[in-house]
């Protein structure tokens, strides 16, 4: 049986009876020095578990216990005014929290020139903290507490406490940044140091990003590339979190992203080049097209589309789009035409994607027409390079993933917009369209291999990943 009584003390290294300690008036090794004599352990504790002493001293440890929780012991007045006490201080550090979190999101500077209330130039900290007093009951007793004298040596207000404030957020964020990211698996590295990656729950349909927060030291490490443990690499001298050292796996990094400087993106010297070499799968994207790429990772083969897929569709309409004769060409081979897209709608996205999965072999040809028929050497280039482009094995999966996923997010956009749409009706459609996207997050990218390999076929293309350049 455990003996729950039964306490150890590291500093004596003496074993000690904690209810004889607090009841017992008699002299024994379990209450004063401690028992230390291991060999004659067991024997000694069965002895004196089964003492009238220990009995009676268990008792009233069990009562003792049994009026705490009913509030009846002599210091209940005591314990009252302790527990209104702790919630006081809850309640203010609650609300200091949010002050902190809120300044923070808008990047903005904490303390001032002094850390005195009411002064004019105490910082945006203190001032919010005035603000929240002239509304706020529990604010404004604090700070009359704090005038008083009466808060003790404690008003919480100050720059220690605040940096204490900023350190724990900021632990909490990358905990639950880290914990998306495993979750993910798969992520891109932007800039160095933010970690773009497709959240679990939405089934890979938003791209979230871990964010550069100044106020919070930063996510991974440094800016312009500075600090290499941001993407992996060990590096000794930087006192900043690894991916490592957060459990994060850089083998699962399928992309990364800089700016145009040569530190950065050299293919021999640069950060780019370095990072290869750990991981031959983390390619690398020009910064400024890394807001439209499209990562499609395949688990079993680790091949990676890291292309600007809507890019590549906006350069398919402009090129018909910009001359009439380029037009009559594609309308002499589709029969849906080809759709300008915007970022804000969600109907422009499928409807500029639904011509490239039903009638991609025809756009190809209508791009071949247009390549022997022109005369201007950029339009042939162009047309050559959508061609191939559009015949690529790769492009055709991006496809039919971007179509299924689009497809099933506008059907249930379409029914939510329905003036007399029922709520219980409007969540069940939610919960199934993410169950939905949950499996195809599963098991839809070998089913999009099997259709892209048909696209492929149409246009007499071989269906397989190459390497691009």
């Amino acid at each position: 049986m455990a003996r729950s009584w039964l306490i150890y003390s590291m500093d004596n290294n003496s074993l000690f009876c904690f209810c004889c300690k607090l009841f017992s008036k008699k002299f024994i090794h379990l209450t004063s020095s401690g028992m230390a004599n291991w060999k004659h352990a067991s024997a000694y504790l069965t002895s004196h578990e089964s003492s009238s002493e220990h009995l009676n001293c268990i008792k009233a440890w069990k009562k003792l216990a049994v009026r705490l929780r009913s509030g009846e012991t002599i210091d209940k007045q005591e314990m009252a005014l302790l527990e209104a006490e702790r919630g006081r201080w809850r309640a203010v550090l609650t609300h200091l929290t949010a002050i902190v979190q809120s300044l923070a999101v808008q990047n903005l500077a904490l303390r001032g020139h002094t850390e005195t209330l009411f002064t004019p130039s105490n910082g945006n900290f203190l001032k919010e903290v005035e603000l929240m007093a002239r509304f706020d009951p529990i604010m404004k007793d604090h700070l009359n507490r704090v005038e008083r004298g009466t808060a003790s040596h404690n008003s919480y207000l100050g720059h220690h406490v605040q940096n204490e404030l900023i350190d724990l957020l900021s632990s909490k964020i990358i905990s639950a940044i880290v914990d998306n990211i495993k979750q993910a698996r798969f992520f891109f590295n932007n800039s160095g140091l933010h970690p773009r990656y497709k959240p679990h729950r939405t089934s890979g349909v938003t791209e979230r990003e871990a964010p550069y927060q100044g106020t919070f030291h930063g996510i991974f490490g440094g800016r312009g590339g500075q600090h290499l443990p941001a993407l992996g690499i060990h590096d000794p001298d930087k006192d900043h979190g690894t991916l490592e050292e957060l459990g994060i796996p850089f083998e699962d990094c399928r992309g990364q992203s800089y700016d145009n400087g040569a530190n950065m993106k050299g293919k021999n010297k640069g950060v780019q080049a370095r990072l290869l070499e750990n991981n031959p799968r983390a390619l690398f994207v020009p910064c400024g097209a890394h807001t439209l790429n499209l990562v499609v990772c395949d688990a079993a083969k680790g091949s990676v589309d890291a292309m600007s897929y809507f890019g590549v569709l906006q350069k398919l309409y402009t090129l018909f789009s910009a001359s009439t004769q380029r037009w009559v060409i594609l309308k002499k081979h589709v029969s849906i035409t080809l759709k300008m897209w915007t970022e804000t709608r969600w109907e422009s996205k499928v409807k500029s994607v639904e011509p490239m999965r039903y009638q991609g072999a025809a756009v190809r040809e209508a791009l071949i027409e247009v390549r022997d028929q022109t005369k201007d050497p950029a339009i042939k280039a162009d047309a050559q390079s959508l061609s191939e482009e559009v015949g690529s094995y790769r492009f055709s999966i991006c496809t039919v993933v971007r179509y299924d996923m689009l497809s099933a997010i506008q059907n249930v956009s379409k029914v939510m917009q329905s003036p007399n749409m029922d709520v219980d009706l409007a969540v069940s459609l939610l919960k199934k369209t993410e169950r939905g996207l949950q499996s195809y997050r599963a098991s839809g990218f070998v089913t999009a291999q099997m259709a892209a390999k048909d696209l492929c076929e149409e246009m007499n293309v071989e269906a397989v990943l190459k390497q691009k350049d």
